[in-house]
């Protein structure tokens, strides 16, 4: 097998790293960071040919002629998250106000859900069973809640308690919730990773100014592979994510906010998605489609059935390159990040 620039240097990142967590300890967020950063690419790199010569590919409905492209890339970003997550554990004693029982509990959740997006997307398993394989993925939060606070503080009200509720309810409809929704806002080239970044990097701000180290441990891996990711997904795309990536992004959100009590600012994050899923509700739940006039996507029939028909709608009869969806909806996102850090960032 060809050893690629990439897997060179990813080798050298991981290596730099795992000795820089012993002599420069100070930085172990940053090789965190790298290092799942670097194995995501360097997955990608080998992951992407072979996908294509498994005929594990999609139609990339948005582009003349419906291109066949690979799918399944998000397990590169799981690889990287898990490379990442790894290295935190190993940099343990480095690290002041770290649970190493909570980040346990966090990959296992995770990894719980990425395993329910790769069997979706080599099966198809049907919405209701992804409704609720979820709410099983949530247990190992639900016990490390049990031994956490239950209070939730939400913006003009202050500090609410919910005791059993947080735990019994709160928690696995979260994360049940929050990995279907973004799974639902997807489909175009560079928009779930381009929001992903946008999301991790305004919580581990957070996490970092309310000292919520566990928090960070889980916003850095996923942020570091998400940008690895997008290396490779941005338009015109070499790579799709899957379900297996679409769905973990939820999931990770919802882990890294109930583990650093900030669920009020997942929330906030969360504003377009939630705004997507009652359009789709009240349309019953259809497939998003568009319509190709040269570059340019509008709604097909000029219907709404979603948030990005919503936005597409606001550029103009003409509708908008899909390039430009992508960059409106990391535009919503970033000021759905400022809303957030205005309200929970201490200075």
């Amino acid at each position: 097998m060809k050893i690629t620039a990439y897997n060179w240097a990813a080798m050298l990142v991981v290596l730099l790293a795992v000795l820089g967590t012993f002599l420069l300890p100070g930085l172990s967020y940053l090789w965190v960071l790298l290092t799942s950063v670097s194995v995501t690419m360097a997955f990608l790199d080998k992951l992407i040919p072979r996908l294509q010569s498994a005929g594990i590919t999609g139609k990339d409905e948005n582009k003349p002629g419906n291109p066949e492209i690979p799918e399944m890339g998000g397990i590169a970003v799981i690889t990287g998250f898990t490379a990442g997550a790894l290295l935190a554990i190993l940099a343990f004693n480095a690290l002041s106000g770290f649970n190493i029982i909570y980040l346990l509990a966090a990959i296992i959740t995770i990894h719980s859900i990425s395993f329910m997006g790769f069997v979706d997307d080599l099966i198809s398993i049907p919405q209701w069973l992804k409704a609720v394989l979820p709410l099983f993925a949530a247990i190992p939060l639900v016990v490390v809640s049990a031994a956490g606070s239950t209070t939730i503080s939400i913006p003009l009200i202050g500090p609410v308690e919910f005791g059993i509720i947080y735990i019994a309810v709160l928690v696995p409809l979260a994360v049940a919730v929050c990995s279907n929704l973004t799974n639902m806002l997807a489909g175009f080239n560079g928009m779930e990773a381009g929001m992903g970044i946008i999301i991790f990097s305004t919580l581990a701000l957070l996490a970092a100014s309310h000292g919520a180290t566990t928090m960070l441990l889980v916003c850095l891996p996923m942020l570091g592979g998400l940008l690895g990711f997008l290396y490779f997904n941005w338009y015109p795309a070499k790579v799709f994510p899957g379900d297996v990536m679409n769905l973990t992004i939820g999931v990770a959100v919802a882990t890294a906010v109930i583990i650093g009590n900030l669920e009020s600012a997942g929330v906030i994050l969360m504003a377009p998605y939630i705004l997507d899923f009652f359009i789709k509700a009240y349309n019953r739940f259809p497939h998003t489609q568009q319509e190709i006039k040269g570059n340019r996507l509008s709604p097909k029939f000029n219907q709404v059935r979603g948030l990005v028909h919503v936005v597409m709608n606001a550029a103009g009869r003409g509708g908008m390159t899909e390039k430009n969806l992508t960059l409106a909806f990391i535009g919503i996102e970033v000021i759905c990040a400022i809303v957030a850090l205005a309200l929970y960032y201490k200075f």
